[in-house]
Formats: structure tokens, C-alpha cells, sequence
């Protein structure tokens, strides 16, 4: 087969692909490929260029046994790791016996399984605990608080709340999974943001007055209309200025401002600023990067402790994404955090 043929016919696959002659140097490298091991890279020995020891055993395997063989290969860089299904078939015979190696990007596929089973296994923990307790009660008032009517009281009441922080954590999963379903289905609808988040503090009223937390909503002059699903705009709004109360509440106030933008880095335009400000102990740096993600907690037996899920930022961060807007988080410790929802305005 000419070599200009053969180039151009590896050219046209999409992934990488390495062509291994008879005397076990690299005749071949699509440009695919080139991309992932680096140019001038034919000629040289393969062990030098693949270098892991499964990989390498899957070529030798397939020149010895003249069948196909399958491996993986990770590749790391500075920001995460690719995974590479890798299949190994012998193409030709004799003196133009060769290997053909194709490397199927399977990344995408390891995250969701991986993102899956750690899913399982956080709804497991988190209905685990209460469940235990419940369980463990039960069994309590069946023997020997039987006919203790204090502790009865007292345990019925530690189940009724764990039976609600289970119900809690079964409302958000499901809220999360409707969001997911329409996180690319984007708004059209206009809506008055200062009305929601007025309508919001309303209701959490009785939450602030509990916890000793006066919520100051600033003034709003001429802000823009934004396109939104007014119910998941009033979750956003929920989700965040609750959070303020309950976690930031140690400063005995709650603000919240609005702003226009004139362009923002990150959406690329002008955008409509809503941002909550508390004043209570701060969370450090090192957890604000993954506080959207499910059930992170920064302080996991104070979560707990308030009633939280450890998924009301991650339903967050993916009706802002419907929105195609941001959540931006920023905290000094001691000084409070401040929680910004970023949406660009609608074009006329």
C-alpha cells in the first residue's frame, strides 16, 4: 500500500491511531495521535513512546499471538486524567506483519460511572444515618422505654426531625433531577428579580425571626428584566438566603443588593447581579471551589446539624446553568461570605 494512501486513510479516523511494524518501531501516528504522544514520534521503538506496562504488553501480545488484544492507557496532565480504551489488531503478514493500535477516548463514560457510584453511595450514607436512628429507636421503645413516657417523648420527637431530614433530602433529590432534565431547555419568559427576591425574604421570615437575623433587601432602580423560570428563580433565591440565615447567621444580618453589570469576564456581556451578603464566620478558601458540588459540606456536622442536604448549591449552580448565568462565591473568614447569581441580560 503506498505510504501517501496509507497516511491519509489513518488521517481520516477521528482518534488516535498507532501503526507498529514487524521490528516494533512506529511506522504510523494519525494526526490524532501525534496530538496525544507528540510529533516525531515515528521510527522510534513503541516501548519508549507508550511506556506502561499494560499497553506495551497489549502490542506484544497481539504480534505473538496474531489476535486482537484490549488494554487501557491514562494519559495525566496538570488539570485531569484521560482514560483510552485501547485495541490492538495485526493487520498484514510475513515481512509486512504489523499492529495496529486505536486509542477510544472512554473518559466522559469512567466520570459518569464513577460520578454515579459516588452518587449512590452519598444518598446511601445520608439515608443511612437517619434510618439507623429511627430504626434504633423503635427498637428502644419497643423494650425497655416501653412504658417511659418521658423518653418517649423525647425519642419520638428525635424521629419525627430525622424522618423530615429524610424527606428533605428525597424533596432536593428530586428537584435536583427535574432541574438536570431541563438544564438545557433555557427560559424565555421576562421576570422582575427584585419581585422574586422580595417574595422570597417574605417567606423566610419566620426562619430569619428564629434564628435572630434581620434579612435588609437594598433598593433596585432600574434594573433589567431577565429571562427565567420564576420557580427555579425563587429556588436560587431560597436555596442561597437560607443559607445566609442559617450558616452566616452569627452577624445578625443578612443584605442583599442589586447591580448592573456593563460586561462580565465570565458571560461574555452585560449581566444582572444579585448578591447576598452575610456576616458570619466564613468559610475558607479551600472548600469555596466545591461547595456547588452534591453533598459537599465545608462543616458537614453543622450542616447536618441545621437541617441541611448537602445538595441546595448544587441545584443552584444547574438552574443558573439553564439560565446561563453564574454563581459567584467569595468569603473571608471572620468577615462572612457573599454569594452573587450572575444572569446576562436579554438582548433587545
Amino acid at each position: 500500500m503506498p505510504n501517501d494512501y496509507l497516511a491519509s486513510l489513518l488521517a481520516g479516523v477521528p482518534m488516535p491511531l498507532m501503526l507498529v511494524g514487524a521490528n516494533e518501531r512506529i511506522l504510523r501516528l494519525n494526526p490524532a495521535a501525534v496530538s496525544l504522544f507528540g510529533a516525531n514520534m515515528e521510527g522510534r521503538h513503541f516501548y519508549t513512546v507508550l511506556r506502561q506496562p499494560a499497553v506495551v504488553e497489549c502490542v506484544s501480545g497481539a504480534f505473538n499471538s496474531g489476535m486482537p488484544r484490549e488494554s487501557r492507557f491514562s494519559r495525566k496532565d496538570h488539570t485531569h486524567e484521560s482514560i483510552f480504551r485501547v485495541i490492538c489488531a495485526p493487520v498484514g503478514s510475513g515481512r509486512d506483519a504489523a499492529v495496529l493500535a486505536s486509542f477510544e477516548d472512554v473518559t466522559p463514560v469512567e466520570t459518569a460511572g464513577q460520578m454515579r457510584r459516588d452518587f449512590v453511595a452519598n444518598v446511601s450514607h445520608e439515608l443511612r444515618t437517619p434510618l439507623t436512628a429511627i430504626l434504633g429507636f423503635i427498637e428502644t421503645l419497643r423494650g425497655p422505654a416501653r412504658d417511659d413516657a418521658e423518653a418517649r417523648e423525647r425519642f419520638l420527637s428525635t424521629m419525627a426531625r430525622e424522618a423530615e431530614r429524610m424527606n428533605r433530602l428525597i424533596s432536593d433529590l428530586l428537584s435536583l433531577s427535574r432541574v438536570e432534565t431541563e438544564e438545557r431547555v433555557r427560559p424565555t419568559e421576562l421576570q422582575v428579580l427584585p419581585e422574586i427576591v422580595l417574595s422570597v425574604c417574605h417567606g423566610l421570615r419566620p426562619i430569619a425571626d428564629d434564628a435572630g437575623v434581620e434579612i435588609r433587601v437594598g433598593p433596585a432602580p432600574d434594573l433589567p428584566m431577565v429571562r427565567g423560570d420564576a420557580d427555579q428563580l425563587r429556588q436560587v433565591f431560597t436555596n442561597i438566603i437560607e443559607n445566609a440565615v442559617k450558616y452566616g447567621g452569627e452577624g445578625d444580618r443578612v443584605e442583599i443588593s442589586f447591580a448592573t453589570i456593563q460586561r462580565d469576564p465570565i458571560l461574555a456581556g452585560p449581566a444582572v447581579a444579585v448578591a447576598v451578603q452575610d456576616f458570619g464566620r466564613g468559610i475558607d478558601s479551600i472548600h469555596i471551589h466545591r461547595l456547588t458540588e452534591r453533598f459537599y459540606r465545608a462543616d458537614s456536622h453543622r450542616s447536618q446539624k441545621l437541617g441541611g442536604t448537602g445538595l441546595g448549591l448544587a441545584i443552584v449552580k444547574h438552574i443558573m446553568n439553564r439560565h446561563r448565568g453564574r454563581l459567584k462565591i467569595e468569603s473571608d473568614v471572620g468577615k462572612g461570605s457573599r454569594f452573587t447569581a450572575l444572569f446576562p441580560q436579554p438582548r433587545s
